[in-house]
């Protein structure tokens, strides 16, 4: 039987805005039973909780800092008590730092929150649900978790982000593993590796060569639907394939010349600004259906 949404409970970090809002708007739109949204931003989830109300799903907030364990346990806590153990866990909370060199970058503001909440902290929020989503083997599960293209290409001056997604990759698939070999065949985990989304998250970088920039509803559309068929990955778009495929084929000093002159990868973040505007309001009703 193909896994659905409807009446699911799903979970989504970083939900009060972008990407985050996206899914949970999607969620909503095939009727599942309840979203609870984790943000660190109050009046963020507030905003979106309003605005998502009143279309059958029942809305649940909280504020959450998923890059401290402590908040992650008690959140996790209040959930299961609550008799909410998701169908659909979103890891979807992410920090972008860049635009400089590693040795001028501040391991305090960028290397330590970037690693935490990119890396470690669906690590961790995927730990206090997953033994809870293991036992109810009676209802399939799916685990989404966000990644990106920058997590199988280097790229100059965005490098502990790159380190965060690498992470974060290699952790997602062998869990994956972990889970087929157990037999736990009911849990599905999905790793998405998009290029360049305009949330305003990347404001000021440059797709490389056949990569513009991903609108946010396309993205969210292509990592919902490998989560639902339960695919190990999804890259996209096509390029992102492609240049792992070569990277891996040529020698490094081969690559790094098509990477470079070629595919122009190694200049996407020289004009990188960071948060810019943000993703333009969505409602359930409004929100078009993008294809896949």
């Amino acid at each position: 039987m193909a896994f659905t949404v409807a009446h699911a409970k799903v979970l989504i970090t970083g939900g009060a805005s972008g990407m985050g809002r996206l899914y949970a708007e999607r969620a909503i739109r095939e009727e599942a039973a309840s979203v609870t949204l984790w943000d660190i931003d109050p009046l963020a989830l507030d905003a979106t909780a309003s605005a998502l109300s009143g279309y059958g799903t029942v809305v649940h907030t909280r504020v959450v800092d998923v890059s401290q364990l402590g908040n992650v346990r008690d959140a996790a806590r209040h959930e299961l008590d609550a008799g909410r153990v998701p169908d659909v866990l979103i890891n979807n909370a992410g920090i972008v730092r860049g635009n400089d060199y590693f040795w001028n970058t501040d391991s305090e503001r960028d290397t330590e929150p970037t690693m935490r909440i990119n890396a470690i902290a669906p690590m961790h929020v995927t730990r206090e649900f997953l033994p809870a989503m293991i036992a109810d083997n009676g209802h399939q599960k799916r685990i989404l978790n966000v990644a990106s293209a920058a997590g199988t290409l280097s790229n100059p001056r965005m490098s502990v982000y790159a380190a965060s997604k690498w992470a974060l990759i290699g952790w997602s698939d062998s869990v994956r593993l972990e889970l087929e070999r157990s037999g736990n065949h009911h849990v599905k985990i999905t790793t998405f590796c998009p290029s360049y989304v305009s949330t305003g998250m990347f404001e000021g970088a440059r797709g490389p060569l056949m990569t513009p920039l991903l609108a946010p509803d396309v993205a969210v559309s292509r990592a919902w639907q490998a989560m639902l068929s339960g695919k190990p990955f999804r890259m996209t778009p096509w390029t992102v394939t492609l240049a792992r495929g070569l990277k891996g084929i040529l020698p490094t000093a081969a690559w790094d010349v098509v990477a470079d002159r070629v595919f122009s990868v190694y200049s996407t973040m020289d004009d990188f600004t960071g948060h810019g505007s943000a993703v333009a309001p969505h409602t359930p009703e409004a929100a078009k259906e993008p294809k896949a």
